[in-house]
């Protein structure tokens, strides 16, 4: 992948990337199309992947590079392990100047436990991106704190967009229920897909077949969700015919004890626990 002569105007510099594993990894590879600054790149990974390694002397980034050699970042995006913050947090404190910008991709990290952790931290973006982000195709909730000012937040715009897409909400409480959403919704669906090729299985198919059957149904109607403007509401009406295979089996799943209070409860449970993790 060559990089832009130019960089991108619309992306940080000088950014400072601290953690770059999967999700870390997607996002450098989005940066690079956008037309990352390289020059003005820095990465602090300590056990960064031979791809990682290939990628930043690929491209000239500075990766591990000594604390003196880094430049005050304009933006720090955090993208270690939740557990590993105490860690890193001393040698991080130096990076943070005032009118550095701080975008946490940490689940169940609060605004207050980067600022206990990093003093003089000021503004702060938590976002939470979801695991399509791997291939280009997820959906980032974010948050901002009240210091971030419009340019910051256009920069943290640009920076979560080179996943996909990105959803801002008002309150940092609300980034749980983004969570329980969309950043655990993906294993949602492979449970359903799951679920839809066992009962493939029980009626009689191959389990392979019932298994590849599951998964390109899956795919499709996510790809034919995604290139409509029609709601989920209206696609589901619209192959559903009157009294027809598809009405006696959404008969079942939209009963009053189906998938809908079903859903409700698994996605409540699941920003109860993003609630317990962010103490």
């Amino acid at each position: 992948m060559s990089n832009p002569a130019t960089p991108s105007p619309l992306l940080p510099s000088p950014l400072l990337l601290v953690g770059c594993g999967k999700m870390g990894g997607a996002m450098l590879e989005g940066w690079l199309r956008m037309g990352l600054d390289c020059a003005g790149t820095s990465i602090i990974d300590p056990h960064a992947s031979p791809s990682l390694v290939a990628t930043c002397e690929q491209h000239g980034i500075a990766l591990n590079p000594s604390a003196s050699s880094i430049p005050t970042p304009q933006v720090i995006l955090l993208g270690i392990k939740p557990q590993m913050l105490d860690d890193a947090a001393p040698s991080l404190a130096g990076h943070v100047g005032p009118q550095t910008l701080l975008v946490s991709i940490l689940a169940g990290k609060t605004m207050d436990n980067l600022r206990a952790r990093l003093p003089g931290l000021n503004a702060i973006v938590r976002a939470m991106p979801n695991l399509p982000a791997a291939v280009q195709r997820g959906v980032t909730g974010a948050c901002a704190s009240p210091e971030v000012t419009a340019q910051q937040r256009a920069l943290a715009q640009a920076l979560l967009s080179g996943v996909g897409s990105v959803e801002w909400v008002d309150r940092e409480e609300q980034i749980d229920a983004v969570t329980a959403v969309s950043g655990s919704g993906p294993a949602y669906v492979f449970y359903l897909t799951e679920c839809l090729a066992r009962a493939g299985a029980a009626l009689g198919l191959p389990e392979d077949l019932a298994g590849r059957l599951a998964r390109a149904t899956v795919e499709g109607a996510g790809e034919l969700m995604h290139r409509s403007d029609l709601s989920p509401a209206t696609l589901r009406e619209n192959v559903t015919s009157p009294a027809g295979t598809t009405a006696a089996a959404l008969a079942v799943l939209m009963a009053a004890d189906g998938l809908d209070p079903l859903m409700r409860d698994a996605v409540a449970a699941a920003r109860r626990r993003a609630e317990e993790l962010s103490g």
